[in-house]
Formats: C-alpha cells, sequence, structure tokens
C-alpha cells in the first residue's frame, strides 16, 4: 500500500513557499504522494501549487483531492491540469468530485441538479480532451466541440471521490480509480472495493486505485487524541455523503474513523486498510497535546518509517 500526504498540519502551511517545501521534503522523506484539496474559499488553488511543487521535484506523484466540478468547465479543467501535467513532468493525478449540495448551490449560488449525469458527462469531456486532444460531444448537461493543445502534455490518470453506489460504479466504469474521505475500513472493504471493482471489470476496465484517506495522530493519549479529532472534524458528519460512510462503518461521528493511537497501534490499523483493498493512504496529520509541532514530528517520522513495508 502506496503511503502519501495531505500537507497543512504545520502552521507554515499557510506559506505558499513554505508549502511547497513540504512537498519537496515528502520527496526527500521517501513518500509516494502528496495531494492537494480544491476548498472553495480558503487555501491555495490545488493544480497551481502542484505545477509550482512540480518543477522543484522529480519523483513523487502530486494529486488533487479533490477539485469540485461544478464551478470550472471541463474545457478549462482539462487545460489547466495538462498544464500542471507540464509542470510536473507526468507525475499529475486529478482528483474530481462533486462536493456537497450546500457548498454548491449555498456557497456558489449553482445547480446541483442531476449529480451522476454531471460527472459522467464531465468525465467524458475531460478523458477526451486529455487523452485524445479533441472533443465533439453533446450531452444534456455540456455540449463542447474542441480541440486542445498544451506543448509537451501527456495523459493523466482521473480518480474520482466517489462514495455513493452509483458513483462508485461510474468511477469503476470511468475512472481509474476512487480517492475517499472519512471512509473507514469497514467502509473501504465492504462498500468501497466490492462496489468499485465490480464495475471496472464490467467495464473491462484494469482494477482501480482505492485512495483512502484520513486524519491520523501517533500518539500515547488516544483520548486527548479523539476529543481534538471531533472539535476538528465533526462539520463533515453533517454532510450527507460523509454521513452515510459513518452510517457504514457503524460510528457517530469522524473522530471514530481518525486513525489514533502509538506506533504499534497505527501500524496495524494502515494494515488493516491495506487488507480491506485500499491501495493507497493518504494521511492528513493531525497535532494533538500542547506541543503540536512535536506531535506532527513523531507522526510524520512514523509514516516515514512505514513507506514500502505495507
Amino acid at each position: 500500500m502506496r503511503i502519501g500526504l495531505l500537507p497543512g498540519a504545520r502552521r507554515d502551511a499557510m506559506n505558499l513557499a513554505d508549502t511547497v517545501r513540504q512537498v519537496v521534503q515528502a520527496e526527500n522523506d521517501g513518500f509516494d504522494s502528496v495531494w492537494f484539496p480544491q476548498m472553495s474559499g480558503f487555501g491555495f488553488d490545488a493544480l497551481t501549487i502542484i505545477s509550482m511543487a512540480g518543477v522543484q521535484t522529480e519523483r513523487i506523484e502530486l494529486g488533487t483531492a479533490v477539485i469540485p466540478t461544478f464551478p470550472t468547465h471541463p474545457l478549462a479543467m482539462a487545460k489547466q491540469a495538462l498544464t500542471a501535467q507540464v509542470a510536473c513532468g507526468g507525475r499529475l493525478t486529478l482528483g474530481l468530485g462533486l462536493s456537497h449540495k450546500p457548498s454548491i448551490e449555498g456557497t456558489m449560488g449553482l445547480s446541483y441538479q442531476h449529480p451522476l449525469r454531471h460527472m459522467r458527462e464531465y468525465l467524458t469531456v475531460v478523458r477526451s480532451l486529455v487523452d485524445d486532444g479533441s472533443v465533439d460531444f453533446d450531452g444534456q448537461v455540456f455540449q463542447v466541440k474542441s480541440d486542445i493543445n498544451v506543448p509537451g502534455s501527456s495523459p493523466f490518470p482521473i480518480v474520482t471521490a466517489a462514495l455513493a453506489p452509483r458513483m462508485l460504479r461510474l468511477a469503476g466504469e470511468m475512472a481509474d480509480g476512487t480517492v475517499t474521505w472519512m471512509a473507514g475500513v469497514k467502509a473501504i472493504g465492504s462498500h468501497v472495493v466490492p462496489r468499485i471493482r465490480e464495475a471496472a471489470e464490467a467495464a473491462g476496465r484494469p482494477r482501480p486505485r482505492v485512495i483512502a484517506s484520513l486524519p491520523l495522530a501517533v500518539t500515547d493519549d488516544p483520548s486527548e487524541a479523539r476529543e481534538r479529532a471531533a472539535r476538528t472534524y465533526n462539520r463533515y458528519g453533517q454532510l450527507a455523503n460523509y454521513r452515510r460512510l459513518l452510517d457504514i462503518e457503524g460510528v457517530e461521528g469522524p473522530s471514530e474513523v481518525t486513525v489514533i493511537g502509538n506506533e504499534s497501534q497505527v501500524e496495524q490499523q494502515l494494515r488493516d486498510f491495506a487488507s480491506a483493498g485500499a491501495t493507497d493512504f493518504v494521511a492528513s496529520i493531525l497535532p494533538v497535546t500542547r506541543d503540536r509541532e512535536a506531535s506532527a514530528v513523531r507522526t510524520m517520522e512514523f509514516l516515514r518509517s512505514m513507506v514500502g513495508r505495507i
């Protein structure tokens, strides 16, 4: 199982140059990948920072986890992603997602109607542009006829934030995998993996990646860590897409799927994810205890020791 990072646990992550340096350090430490979310109103633009980090690294995979599709036309998305692919020398994985109805409609004032149809057509257009260099598509949501030429670009993998059954089926049929958030071991093994693998097999596609991402803290005080996780991540339990996963897991809130424990306990939890079918685990480091810097360092050192061992 590949081990990746979601940067941002350290206070200096709000500094653009230092965020890029975190990616460089992750490559030097041997991590397999670094992933960036696209938040609607704060943080850096994911593909822009991947482009910046890409020119300063040589090996590490750089991915988005994920970029909401509703605010960006697929032609514009394809062009920006192909540009980032050039900047990082062919190491981009584009993660796309629907986001959530309260964000798309409440915050942005856009329609969230027919999300499955929207994603199917979006993937069709982006795939055609990225893989073939042109698209001629007349759908119900998108009508796009265009060539695309980004010098030096090459096709890249596309994963989606597929969580619900129909979205997992679509991911298996059309994407290279799924990247999840708030999916515990049970949800990965009993819900995500069998559905996406079955769809991929039926479509004649290669076995898809299942990229499980969760907060993680290495600590000797799990109770304190879970209290902090509850305060930090409780809002995710209020969103329908994540609530479904938590219900499958049989837990009340996000703190109960956060990966917490000492080194041996967390190692076992990571091995459980691998056994459940996760191909990748991407950690969002959760600093705990009063010395947050020391906590983040301990967790980072542990994760570094796990690369290539699971």
